[in-house]
Parts: structure tokens; C-alpha cells; sequence
């Protein structure tokens, strides 16, 4: 049984003998003040790097996140497109590629571009004419509608604007909206353009800045008309049940389609904005780790001082017969404790920051009453943040190896003290 009488069997590996020298040595003494602010940078660095790249690595995942939920709420996963002659037969395309297994939504549109004008100005558009049910079937458009309604879509001439677009051009629902499109009705004398106004009988609010100022849909057979393709459609959008692995879709989407298309999926469209969101994320990523990397440094310069600094009472364990691995141990645990402690509170607070980073937000906007996150830079109207298990697991891990490998060096240059060397002088 360990006594205090034979110290050589009360300082087994971790025992309670190491813990108490070693959380002793971490408390401040007035002859030792240098040493603890070492400490409490180190401490202080670590957390506020484990904090940010928590947080940072959340924002930009959010960010691809919601830009993905917008743009394939909007878009199709596959497009498919017209070859060798237009679109006449969409329905019967529209039919044979909504039996395929996987496909949830076929939705054949009329797209072009106009002038959209009102009360406030002027503002390119770009104008998309389907029915009411694919409208529906949409996933963001009919459930962000928050004036108006889609009711009786399809029977009228009434038209969906998005709430950026209503504020640029002053309009609420009841408004008429006049739309001006280049290529119009033929004359002896050209081509004039057509000009036509629409009652706003919808305003959506889908959250990307983008598509909130330039989409405007109608009613498919208006957008025929509207833009002389009576009869036709522009492409036709295809949704499937696993966006992510759209590639499989694709060849039998194409067969079932029984005539030629040109079939485009969300990743070949979108392939350069989100390659460059993952570099940026990378990069990111490398820059605020350089701050953890500098607070393990610190760590090894606390410890070589503290480790100078307790010369005396290191020889004076060691002829009490504590071996050299119990005072390695000693010291590893002094600068681990630094190190678990600094990610503990970094992971908690980067927790905190990423479940409230949107008021955060709009705090700090009020008080310097500066735009922090434009929509117009950043497609998005809210800063969003999601965590992602596996990446903080990462960045905790990576942290407290940091920490203890720091610990090493100086930790075994105790070990290797020689007590009579130590004591000589004193």
C-alpha cells in the first residue's frame, strides 16, 4: 500500500502524487506572475482557436447549405433540353420521364428575359411561365409566398414576383406590373417589342437575394404567347429523390425522354461556385489553425520556464526517489491541463457562438449600423451557421494532440535533470 513513507510507490503512473505537484505548479506566485501570464495566453489562444475555427468551419457549411436548398429549390437537379427541334412534344416527355423510379417532380417551363417596370423604375428579369401545380411542386417557391396567394394561377393573367423585386419596383399584390420583352410581334418595319402589364397577384420571399430580384413566373400558356413559342416550352425540369447522386438518374432520364435531349445536372451547372466555397473553406481552415499552432507554442515556452524555474525542486523529488518518468509526467500534465481546459472552453463557446451567430449578427449590425452580411454580396438575407459532428470532432482532436505533444520536450528535458547539477549552487 502507498505511503507517505515510501514516495516510490505513491507516484505510480498518474497518481494522485503527480496531479497535485503538477495543478500546483499552475498557480500563481508572485515570484512566478511571468509564468502564469504565459499560461493564460496559451490558455486563452488555444480556446479562441478551437472557438473560431468552430465557428468558421459552421458558417461556411451553412453557407453551401443554404445556397444548395436555394439554388435546387429553384432549379431542377436535371435539365433537360431540346435537339435537333423544339420542345412540341413535352408532355409526352414530361409523362415518360415522371414514370421513371426516383423522379419526384417533372416540370416543363417557358423562359426569357424582359423589363420589368413599375411605379420605382426599372429592372431586368427573368420570366418563367409554368403551371399552377408545377409552381406547387416546387419545393421553396409556393411555401415562401408571404403576399397574395397561387390560387387560380393557371386562369388568369396574374403573375408571382419576388420581395426584393416588389421593393425595387414599389409594387404590392393588386399592382400591375408591365413587362417589356425585345422580341416581339413582326411588322413590315422589324420586329417591335412586346409590352404587356400583369396584375401581381403573388409576392414570395425564397431568402437568396438573387433570385428574390429576378424571378417573375406566369402562367405557362401567357409565357407562350408572350414570348411566341405557342406550343412549346424552353427545357424541362427534372427533381429526383437523391440529389447527390444525380449521376445514376441521368442515362435513364435520358432514355425515358424517347427523343433527343441535352441533359445538364445542378453539379455541372454549379461546379465552379461551390469548388471555390471548398478552397475557400480550406484555406480558411489552414489560416485559423496557424492561431492554435501558436498557442501550443506558447505552451512550450511557459513550460521551458516553468521547468527552469523549478530546477531546485525537481532535484529535490528526484532525491526523494521520484524517477525520472514520474517528474515527465508531472510536467506533461501541467501543460496538458493548459490544453484540455483551453479546448474544452473553445469547443463550448464556439457551441455558443454557432447556435447564435445570426444575433449576433444583427447586434453588431445595430450598433455600428453597418451592413455586416449584404445580401447582395452574399446571395443569403441571414448568416447561417451548422455544425458538422465529424469536422468539430476533428478540430477538438486536433487540438489537444497539439497540446500534448507541445508538453513533450519540455517535459523530458525535466526528466533528464541532474540533481546534483541543480543543487550545486544553492
Amino acid at each position: 500500500m502507498a505511503t507517505a513513507d515510501n514516495p516510490k510507490d505513491a507516484t505510480g503512473p498518474f497518481s494522485a502524487f503527480e496531479w497535485l505537484i503538477a495543478l500546483r505548479y499552475l498557480r500563481s506566485r508572485r515570484k512566478e506572475t511571468f509564468i502564469s501570464v504565459i499560461a493564460g495566453f496559451s490558455f486563452a489562444g488555444i480556446m479562441l482557436g478551437v472557438a473560431t475555427l468552430i465557428v468558421v468551419m459552421a458558417v461556411m457549411n451553412g453557407f453551401r447549405s443554404e445556397l444548395l436548398d436555394k439554388i435546387l429549390g429553384v432549379n431542377g437537379h436535371v435539365i433537360l433540353q431540346p435537339i435537333e427541334r423544339p420542345f412540341d412534344d413535352f408532355a409526352a416527355v414530361s409523362e415518360g420521364v415522371g414514370r421513371v423510379d426516383g423522379v419526384t417532380a417533372v416540370i416543363p417551363f417557358v423562359e426569357g428575359q424582359a423589363l420589368a417596370t413599375g411605379p420605382s423604375g426599372a429592372q431586368g428579369a427573368i420570366v418563367r411561365g409554368m403551371t399552377e401545380g408545377s409552381l406547387r411542386a416546387m419545393p421553396l417557391v409556393a411555401p415562401s409566398v408571404r403576399a397574395g396567394s397561387l390560387d387560380g394561377f393557371d386562369l388568369g393573367t396574374r403573375i408571382a414576383i419576388g420581395t426584393r423585386l416588389a421593393a425595387a419596383l414599389g409594387l404590392s399584390v393588386g399592382d400591375r406590373l408591365t413587362l417589356v420583352a425585345p422580341r416581339g410581334t413582326v411588322t413590315p418595319f422589324g420586329v417591335t417589342p412586346r409590352v404587356k402589364a400583369y396584375e401581381v397577384g403573388a409576392i414570395f420571399e425564397i431568402g437568396m437575394s438573387e433570385y428574390d430580384l429576378v424571378f417573375v413566373y406566369m402562367p405557362l400558356a401567357e409565357a407562350q404567347a408572350f414570348f411566341n413559342q405557342a406550343g412549346i416550352v424552353s427545357a424541362i425540369d427534372v427533381y429526383v429523390e437523391d440529389p447527390d447522386s444525380v449521376s445514376r438518374y441521368r442515362r435513364t432520364i435520358e432514355d425515358a425522354a424517347n427523343r433527343p435531349v441535352f441533359t445538364v445536372d445542378w453539379r455541372q451547372r454549379n461546379t465552379t461556385f461551390f469548388s471555390a466555397l471548398e478552397v475557400e473553406k480550406n484555406v480558411m481552415f489552414l489560416i485559423l489553425f496557424m492561431i492554435v499552432l501558436v498557442a501550443a507554442l506558447n505552451v512550450v515556452s511557459g513550460l521551458t520556464m516553468l521547468v527552469k524555474d523549478k530546477g531546485r525542486d525537481i532535484a529535490v523529488l528526484r532525491t526523494m526517489g521520484v524517477g525520472r518518468p514520474s517528474v515527465m509526467r508531472i510536467f506533461v500534465i501541467t501543460g496538458a491541463s493548459i490544453g484540455v481546459a483551453g479546448t474544452l472552453f473553445g469547443f463550448l463557446l464556439g457551441t455558443i457562438l454557432c447556435l447564435n451567430v445570426e444575433n449576433i449578427r444583427l447586434f453588431i449590425s445595430s450598433l455600428t449600423r453597418t451592413e455586416l452580411f449584404s445580401p447582395e454580396l452574399y446571395y443569403l438575407s441571414r448568416l447561417p451557421a451548422e455544425m458538422d459532428p465529424g469536422e468539430t470532432f476533428f478540430v477538438v482532436i486536433m487540438a489537444l494532440i497539439l497540446s500534448l505533444a507541445a508538453t513533450i520536450g519540455p517535459a523530458w528535458r525535466a526528466s533528464r535533470l541532474d540533481p546534483v547539477e541543480a543543487l550545486r549552487y544553492e
